[in-house]
């Protein structure tokens, strides 16, 4: 994109509006589900990144190139890739073609194809405007979910000094502490990642430890009750059987829920019908234009705009330090063990330190 490009994206961008009900939310009472279209923004040398669709075919080809697939269940792949529509029945069938005939995913030959497609992907970061937009949420204690095997967000953050760590759904302990908010930096990888052969899956049977587990399905399915969700670069996820197993069948009431949506809007007709049948599932469908192009910068526009908001907490005081998130109760037993019965009052020294 030359320099004249990007200027004509920003104005237009400049000129948005955005929902008031999504720039007006606090960082930490967001949910982020990325999809491939923040790795098709960021590294878009890379064509399995850009879709499902892309992935599964770049998989078929690595699989025909190291031979671990025969050539009739190459073409045969193949066929499917063009003709079928649900595309994550055929990724599922793809992962038991290349796996031990048990039913167990490990090993698989699944995992030496994405290795061979996802090679060195740290060099293939050309955009990180996304990815920064993220990390900057995250920050302020946005938590991040994805459907992608990649790991580009946890490379480009730990380049940045973030200690990001990599979860997936097989480890309970993990799971717990990142749903309940306890690591900052965590991504969870909901089909697992590509240099994981245990945690690959695209099957909910897969995850019956997890989805049987009434203390792991409660905390999840109480983020989606509580958080607000915000889709970025996904296309299929509601359809997703894991995603669905996690979080939708069992979530009552969901047209009273608030999550969004950002799409690209290339058929009104479309785009308006998507909106309206999305509703149902309490999802805001957000336009973010009408070429893939503008997605970086609006998602950049968008995280300014939310991050702009002043944090309710930010003129309390904290019970300790003075200077922290407060707690109220805190505070109030700590003015009750000091036989005060009215709080001092906080004033603003000359350097903006609050003293009392």
């Amino acid at each position: 994109m030359d320099s004249s490009e990007r200027s004509t994206i920003r104005s237009e961008q400049k000129s948005r509006k955005f929902l008031k009900s999504l720039i007006r939310k606090q960082p930490r009472d967001l949910l982020l589900v990325i999809g491939t279209g923040v790795s098709a923004a960021v590294a878009p040398g890379i064509p399995a990144l850009c879709s499902w669709r892309s992935c599964i075919e770049a998989v078929i080809e690595a699989a025909e190139q190291l031979e671990v697939l025969h050539p009739g269940d190459v073409a045969e792949f193949r066929k499917k890739v063009i003709k079928d529509r649900d595309l994550l029945v055929v990724a599922h069938d793809l992962i038991r073609k290349m796996s031990p005939r048990t039913g167990d995913t490990k090993p698989n030959f699944f995992q030496d194809c994405l290795m061979e497609v996802f090679d060195n992907l740290e060099q293939h970061i050309q955009n990180p405007v996304v990815l920064q937009s993220i990390l900057r949420l995250m920050e302020r204690g946005t938590m991040v979910l994805t459907t992608n095997y990649d790991n580009l967000l946890e490379i480009f953050g730990q380049q940045q000094g973030k200690p990001m760590e990599s979860l997936d759904l097989k480890d309970k302990d993990k799971v717990l502490q990142w749903a309940r908010g306890h690591i900052k930096y965590g991504v969870l990888h909901i089909h697992g990642l590509y240099t994981d052969p245990c945690g690959m899956v695209l099957d909910p049977s897969g995850y019956k430890d997890v989805t049987q587990d009434p203390e792991v399905m409660e905390v999840l399915q109480n983020l989606y009750r509580t958080k607000s969700f915000l889709f970025l670069g996904c296309g299929e996820t509601l359809r997703d059987q894991i995603f669905q197993a996690l979080f939708l069948y069992t979530v009552k009431n969901k047209v009273d829920l608030e999550h969004y949506m950002l799409v690209l809007k290339e058929n009104e007709d479309h785009f308006f019908k998507l909106q309206a049948d999305m509703l149902l599932h309490g999802i805001k469908v957000v336009s973010y234009g009408d070429c893939f192009k503008q997605f970086p910068e609006y998602v950049q526009d968008l995280t300014a705009q939310i991050c702009k908001q002043r944090s309710p907490d930010a003129d309390r005081v904290d019970s300790t330090t003075l200077l922290g998130t407060s707690c109220v109760d805190c505070a109030k037993r700590k003015l009750g063990e000091n036989g005060t019965d009215s709080p001092k009052r906080i004033k603003q020294s000359d350097n903006g330190i609050p003293t009392i």
